[in-house]
């Protein structure tokens, strides 16, 4: 009848709609398994990328003493305080016109090192182009030099600490081509898998290409991913907005960010392993 016809088509229209709402809540639920199960899940780390300048090793004296030795050497006397103000003034000048070596524009970082000296000294009246290009060059290749550089008294036994947890290291740094050659003479070369210098990349920190060009060459996803840097926007921020763990050394307790939490934070390179260790277990 016309009555157990309808009756029917209820039945059906019901079974459909408790199938549909017993899908919804499958669907539901298994967002909500899987978003817990990522949030408490923690992926073993697999590696660790390194900042080198004032996290692993730094300047052993102000760029103003290095000049002036240089200038004395060829028989100059400047005064080291005014070497320093005109550098940072030249630096300035130079990172504004011409940001990152000046990559973009056609020059390289021996190029802008180079022009960042002449500048420099040609506030301080030395006027000479001959004798400022050959301040220039000569101070460029000395930057090279091991006794330039101190290596952190911790340095060395973090990325051993890391190596015996069979962590794969590399470098990504805002520095240029010198930096290779720089890690070797201070004896760090040898830890790390790469080398990312914002020369060679093309772009520098903060801008998070950087990272992605790391990511590449790691052959990882960033959950597996770690950076160690002493610069709160450049080495913490930065490759946390691409995924990677960011880890805030802060040597100095200088750095007070509210939005670093503790465990996000050393106060020495000493610190490092037992925070690795809980993204090992």
């Amino acid at each position: 009848s016309r009555e157990e016809e309808v009756e029917e088509e209820e039945e059906r229209e019901a079974e459909v709609e408790k199938e549909e709402e017993e899908n919804r809540r499958g669907e539901l639920f298994t967002i909500v398994v899987s978003h817990n199960l990522y949030g408490v899940m923690r992926v073993p780390l697999r590696w660790v990328l390194w900042d080198v300048k004032d996290t692993l090793l730094k300047v052993r004296s102000s760029v103003g003493e290095q000049y002036c030795r240089e200038a004395e050497r060829m028989g100059l006397s400047v005064s080291p305080a005014e070497v320093e103000a005109a550098f940072h003034q030249a630096y300035r000048r130079y990172s504004s016109r011409y940001p990152n070596y000046g990559i973009i524009q056609g020059l390289d970082g021996q190029s802008w090192w180079m022009g960042v000296v002449r500048d420099t000294f040609s506030q301080c009246r030395v006027q000479d182009p001959a004798l400022l290009n050959t301040l220039a060059q000569n101070l460029y290749h000395n930057f090279c030099n091991a006794e330039n550089w101190e290596v952190f008294p911790d340095s060395k036994k973090a990325l051993e600490s890391c190596s015996s947890l069979g962590l794969k290291l590399g470098v990504v740094s805002n520095f240029d081509c010198r930096l290779e050659a720089i890690l070797r003479v201070c004896g760090l070369r040898s830890y790390f898998s790469f080398l990312i210098t914002s020369e060679e990349a093309g772009v520098a920190k903060p801008n998070p290409v950087i990272f992605d060009q790391a990511l590449q060459r790691c052959g990882a996803t960033a959950a597996v991913v770690a950076h160690v840097g002493d610069h709160y926007v450049n080495d913490y921020l930065c490759p946390r907005s691409v995924g990677i763990h960011g880890i805030l050394l802060d040597r100095h307790n200088k750095q007070n960010q509210p939005d670093v939490p503790p465990e996000h934070r050393l106060s020495s390179l000493e610190e490092l392993l037992s925070r690795l260790q809980q993204h090992m277990d």
